[in-house]
């Protein structure tokens, strides 16, 4: 067999079992994932090894480094994309050809394309999520500077993200990152969306048999009317009087209430000389995130992580003393003492292949729904049988 050049992360395989030396259309089945991959202009497919599993598309050579490099690029800037794992070039084949080059990277859990989402039951109600999620992405591309070029439907995976979807970019063929984007270039990537996703919307009632009129086709200009709410709100200056300094704590609390990291507040003087406008500097939808990282070594979803956030604030207030060192040790004692055995017996009573993080978010949505009904706090013990007869460990989402 022909030797590929791959270019692979530490911590990774180094796929040199695989058959480089042809197409990975031809390769032996048996040693594939059959996973769904949405629709792509280029192939795609799932290789499982010991660990993990690995998604790898074959594109020109050109094209597969330019979308490694992008990726690698969103990564650094924590934009909410696929974990790019390695680069493949072979040599002996034309770099026009199809399957001259490669990008290798990390499957993505819990994850699934917008038609298991839009085709399924409870679309609907679902709707407003997505959208959400849909502009929320394409926000955080554009605070990161990240220009799209083809922002689609089928170029974002979804998951369940507590009460919420969280949206992740998949693909970044045609994509371009500068320090910052200008109005044009943010606008012109809006136009490109609603065009590419009025298009899926359209497939998607072909493939139901349903006539064209009958296509969401407001889809794209509903993502852009949230994405232009939130874009303002990100955005906004806000005047601040001479003793109105408690604003600046307010305006950092709203957004980072929001999601997003605050990596600086710039204080400008205004026309007056008495008052100051506030323009933040605003990052990542990582906040609470990072937040639950920081405090107990928990990855989750940023809206996963907000919730349980929420159960540990909830611990802290009944038991921790008011010290940075007792909030400490209350946030040590409730992931050793609640979070992981509650997350085993969830583990337990999931169906396979459920994310026991998003479970544990349905189970405390659950006890905040008894609680609320019964009018006072409602004990783990009896919240997680009442969860369990109620038939809801594997259910997608809370109610709404």
């Amino acid at each position: 067999m022909a030797t590929p050049h791959i270019s692979t992360r530490a911590g990774h395989p180094d796929f040199l079992d695989l058959e480089w030396d042809r197409s990975i259309t031809e390769w032996d089945p048996d040693r594939l994932a059959d996973l769904p991959a949405g629709i792509h202009r280029h192939e795609i497919v799932f290789v499982p090894y010991r660990h993990d599993i690995y998604a790898i598309k074959e594109l020109p050579l050109s094209v597969a480094r330019h979308e490694y490099e992008m990726l690698r690029e969103f990564r650094d800037r924590d934009v909410p994309s696929v974990t790019p794992v390695g680069f493949v070039e072979r040599p002996w084949v034309d770099p026009t050809e199809e399957w001259s080059g490669a990008v290798i990277t990390r499957y993505v859990s819990y994850a699934f394309p917008y038609r298991e989402l839009i085709s399924g039951g409870g679309f609907g109600q679902r709707r407003t999520q997505m959208l959400d999620a849909f502009a929320g992405l394409l926000v955080e591309l554009h605070l990161a500077g990240c220009f799209w070029g083809d922002c689609s439907l089928s170029n974002v995976l979804y998951r369940y993200d507590a009460g919420s979807i969280d949206a992740i970019m998949i693909d970044a063929e045609t994509s371009a990152v500068h320090d910052e984007l200008t109005t044009g270039q943010r606008l012109e990537d809006i136009e490109i969306m609603k065009i590419n996703v009025a298009g899926g919307m359209a497939d998607i009632a072909a493939s139901q048999g349903l006539e064209f009129d009958d296509a969401d086709l407001e889809l794209g200009e509903d993502i852009a009317a949230r994405y232009q709410g939130l874009w303002s709100e990100l955005s906004q200056e806000v005047i601040v009087g001479e003793n109105e300094h408690y604003r600046i704590a307010e305006r950092v609390a709203r957004l980072n209430g929001l999601g997003f990291e605050v990596g600086e507040v710039e204080l400008i003087p205004d026309d007056g000389g008495n008052r100051l406008r506030l323009r933040a500097r605003v990052g990542a939808r990582t906040f609470h995130k990072t937040r639950l990282r920081e405090l107990t070594r928990i990855d989750a979803a940023e809206h996963q992580a907000k919730q349980i956030l929420a159960d540990l604030r909830y611990h802290e207030a009944k038991f921790a003393p008011e010290t940075a060192s007792g909030k400490a040790i209350a946030a040590i004692q409730w992931r050793v003492s609640v979070f992981e055995p509650m997350l085993e017996r969830i583990k337990a009573a999931l169906p396979p292949g459920a994310n026991p993080v998003q479970g544990y978010t349905d189970f405390l949505h659950h006890r905040y729904v008894l609680a609320s009904e019964a009018g006072h706090d409602m004990d783990n013990e009896v919240a997680f049988e009442s969860w369990v007869a109620a038939g809801k460990p594997g259910y997608p989402l809370p109610e709404v």
